[in-house]
């Protein structure tokens, strides 16, 4: 895991990069959660997709919405980089969409999206 903590505009985001998955339970995104804001400093985070475990992405897993909901309650924004058009479930799609329109958790095609949403929260 890569952890490079940027500064835009006096806010700290942490980019973290992995090739492997660092988010499989609800346990293994609260250890993440404390190693990345212990070591950046940052209570906003950006990671890759492909650094989440796929039950994530199908929603009656319940992983999803159990993990957010950490994120949410200790107030790190959370923005996850990837492409996720590969997905059918219509579910996935909205919870996608009523993701990006809040002020938590965000789903993003690229890094400098995901910047300008941490920036506008």
């Amino acid at each position: 895991m890569e952890i490079t903590a940027i500064t835009e505009n006096g806010i700290g985001i942490a980019v973290v990069k992995s090739n492997e998955i660092l988010i499989n339970d609800v346990q293994s995104a609260l250890d993440f959660m404390a190693t990345v804001q212990y070591e950046s400093g940052c209570n906003r985070i950006i990671i890759n997709k492909s650094a989440i475990c796929e039950d994530f992405f199908h929603l009656k897993t319940r992983l999803a919405g159990e993990i957010l909901q950490k994120f949410v309650t200790y107030h790190v924004k959370f923005a996850i980089v990837g492409d996720f058009s590969n997905y059918e479930s219509k579910s996935l799609k909205d919870f996608i969409y009523e993701c990006n329109n809040g002020k938590d958790v965000f789903f993003v095609p690229d890094e400098e999206k995901a910047i300008e949403k941490m920036m506008n929260v």
